[in-house]
């Protein structure tokens, strides 16, 4: 009996509650909590500071931007002297965007000073506390992208009046230039390419990165091109054709890029200015405006690095027991005698000293001591895919090759292709 009014009570107690409770028919109305929108760039919170944003001027130096901005001078100078290594304030360079982070209280002096070395690497000098100094990246996000063309006039134009990066036709160059004479490119060549876009944020273009894939076809000859990791310990990347061949050769096709072969290597030439007697041209010169780079063609120490007579100022590189190169005429050199040199490395730039009518440079190459024509020497390949990893590499280019084999040519309007004549 007593479970039983125990019961009742209970469930007049819960029927009271519910009765007790206003009955309306409104619907509530519901309120919608805006958070703030934080800004945030390299890892600050602007909100939290006085932003001034700049780049660095003619006559700007780290110091005085400093000074003004209320820095005490032992802070500066404790980054100049203690963080040389992660910010050298000798080398800001003008035209570099910087941020100036400042208090928002009475003093206003700068906090944090962010400089920009390129659109993703930035260095920050944190004022605060203890003067500290440090590089970061930005975040990036790789976007993959796939372009074609048919050659016209030239690769770079090709590639320009489509709106790609320049870069690509930089990677397509230094990817080929064993294998592709990019001086005698023909009209109806053509290219396929698979490459990555990088972005901040995900909307600030930040340039064309590497090449992953590329089919080039010069003279109906078809050239396979696939980015892949031959060392994974030591992160060693190379690029190899359709049959696990590396594309690389010892030598370069030439010291400079995108220039023009203004004279070939002629033992039988003759020259007006001397009667039209036989005069060899040893050299194969490749003519290009004054300051241009000239690379070394291949590894190998520097044996001389002067000036000597009608050679002007150049270099002479040996390579190993077998082969040489010289490089004549040049404005200046970058290296000096017994200097070790890779294959790309900037060894001086084009000039016109000694006897020469224009800028260029007069490329000389040796074999086994005698000069020879190094266009029509076969060069020797660099080392190919080892065994153990040519499986794996068939594999992993298989696709990469079949999504290049589906990429169709973009041909230019005709009056595009006006303007490039």
């Amino acid at each position: 009996m007593r479970k039983y009014w125990g019961l009742v009570l209970s469930l007049a107690f819960v029927i009271s509650c519910k009765e007790d409770k206003p009955v309306t028919d409104e619907i509530a109305e519901v309120v919608t909590i805006e958070k703030p929108v934080v800004v945030k760039e390299f890892g600050f919170n602007l909100d939290d500071f006085e932003v001034l944003r700049d780049t660095v001027k003619n006559g700007d130096s780290f110091g005085e931007l400093m000074l003004k901005n209320r820095v005490d001078y032992p802070k500066i100078a404790r980054v100049s002297e203690h963080f040389r290594d992660t910010f050298d304030v000798r080398k800001i360079v003008v035209g570099k965007p910087y941020l100036i982070l400042k208090s928002k209280d009475t003093i206003n002096n700068a906090q944090v000073f962010i400089y920009q070395n390129d659109p993703i690497n930035y260095t920050v000098v944190d004022f605060r506390d203890s003067v500290l100094a440090y590089k970061k990246k930005q975040k990036v996000k790789y976007v993959e992208r796939e372009a074609s063309g048919i050659i016209e006039s030239s690769l770079s134009e090709a590639i320009l009046q489509q709106g790609i990066d320049y870069n690509v036709t930089n990677n397509l160059s230094e990817i080929y230039a064993w294998t592709i004479d990019f001086f005698r490119l023909q009209k109806g060549d053509r290219f396929k390419v698979i490459y990555k876009e990088k972005y901040i944020n995900d909307t600030i273009y930040a340039g064309a990165s590497g090449i992953e894939a590329a089919y080039f076809e010069h003279n109906g000859e078809p050239f396979y091109a696939f980015n892949f990791v031959s060392d994974s310990t030591k992160n060693i990347n190379d690029y190899y054709d359709d049959q696990a061949k590396n594309l690389r050769r010892t030598f370069l096709q030439s010291p400079v890029q995108f220039s023009r072969i203004s004279s070939r290597y002629n033992l039988n030439r003759r020259i007006a200015y001397y009667g039209y007697k036989v005069r060899p041209h040893k050299g194969t010169d490749y003519a290009a405006p004054i300051g241009t780079p000239i690379l070394a063609t291949a590894n190998g120490t520097v044996t001389e690095s002067t000036r000597r007579g009608g050679n002007g100022k150049y270099v002479k590189i040996q390579h190993n027991g077998t082969y040489s190169t010289q490089y004549l005429h040049m404005k200046n050199q970058k290296v000096k005698k017994g200097d070790f040199v890779k294959q790309g490395d900037v060894i001086g730039w084009i000039g016109m000293t000694g006897n020469t009518g224009g800028p260029h440079v007069c490329y000389r190459f040796w074999k086994n001591g005698q000069q020879v024509d190094p266009l029509r020497e076969k060069l020797p390949a660099a080392e190919p895919i080892a065994d153990s990893l040519k499986t794996d590499y068939l594999e992993f280019v298989g696709p990469k090759k079949s999504q290049l084999d589906c990429i169709e040519y973009i041909e230019l309007p005709e009056e595009d292709l006006l303007t490039l004549n």
